[in-house]
């Protein structure tokens, strides 16, 4: 994390004795309250920010990689249900189709998207009450979103287009569907993507966050990695079962190339409500949750980790160098 931290403030007996002294006798839970989600902002500089920028975007593109190294095979189950029309079967063949190209925009965006949502998380926390920083939290998510939107929507069309087997490697899916499509064809599905994913990003980011917050007050401690990787996943399960219908709309979109099935969103809820009735917006509901409760875990606890030992390092050199 950057330099700009939150913590449990504890005062020492010596202070709580003046206040008494004083007449300024408080109540130690509205202290308690009051500390755990302030704000440190000891150092506002130009280079702390770009730390921050710089710790998020290792940390990130480091989480984004294990993940989806990880779980690429549930992820293309996934997409082939929901793909799926009536009651087609599925192929189990080339799950790991398309991964490499994957990675190659999962990375960047992975990056982007926590080198963007750090800085204002952490300058949105010190503007908002204590009581409102969920809202902190889920606005900072959704500006990431929105960041990491430009490499994931061309990331996620190509992915989806080779785990559906329509194409056999990256670059000749980005070449035909250029030719078939034009440039567009790389962000279709683009509003159904944001519909999915800047409501998924806040949530499962606030729902996180405010978790950590709640666990670490009770604790009066940092939280361990493992512990991290719990709350993650938690937050994961819930988020994505919640936005299964918003996936399963940006999916269809994005498959349909140059068919043009569904004439955009509402078109596509109302085909797929007509043609396969409403349980049909929860397909791939299984291995979503799933993927995305393993990947939350996974996510979270490199994240964390990787920021630690970023900021770790941080504090080795700047200590090497007043010692020199």
């Amino acid at each position: 994390m950057g330099p700009i931290a939150l913590a449990i403030e504890r005062r020492s007996s010596s202070e709580a004795s003046a206040d008494v002294s004083n007449g300024k006798m408080q109540n130690p839970l509205l202290g308690m309250r009051k500390s755990f989600a302030s704000v440190n902002m000891q150092e506002e500089k130009p280079f702390d920010f770009f730390r921050t920028l710089f710790e998020g975007v290792i940390a990130g593109g480091t989480a984004g990689v294990v993940v989806e190294t990880a779980l690429y095979p549930i992820d293309t189950i996934k997409t082939r249900l929901q793909a799926a029309h009536g009651g087609g079967k599925i192929n189990l063949k080339g799950l790991y189709s398309g991964l490499a190209g994957n990675l190659a925009g999962v990375l960047p965006a992975s990056a982007l998207f926590v080198g963007v949502y750090e800085p204002p998380k952490q300058k949105l926390l010190k503007i908002f009450p204590e009581n409102l920083s969920a809202i902190a939290h889920s606005t900072a998510g959704a500006i990431g979103g929105i960041a990491a939107s430009l490499i994931r929507v061309p990331t996620e069309v190509v992915k989806q287009r080779m785990q559906t087997r329509q194409f056999t490697s990256a670059p000749d899916a980005v070449r035909l569907i250029i030719a078939k499509e034009g440039f567009k064809g790389l962000y279709a599905g683009y509003g159904s993507f944001l519909l999915r994913d800047l409501p998924f990003d806040a949530i499962q980011f606030c729902i996180y966050e405010q978790l950590r917050l709640g666990y670490k007050k009770a604790a009066r401690r940092d939280l361990t990695d493992p512990e991290n990787a719990i709350i993650g996943a938690f937050a994961g399960a819930l988020t994505g079962a919640i936005t299964t219908p918003l996936d399963v709309i940006k999916t269809r979109l994005m498959v349909q190339g140059s068919a043009n099935q569904y004439k955009g969103i509402f078109d596509c809820v109302q085909t797929i409500i007509r043609e396969e009735g409403p349980p049909a917006l929860l397909k791939g509901i299984e291995p979503r949750v799933i993927r995305i409760a393993i990947g939350g875990s996974i996510f979270f606890g490199v994240l964390e980790s990787t920021k630690r030992l970023l900021a770790q390092r941080h504090a080795t050199v700047h200590q090497n160098s007043k010692c020199d």
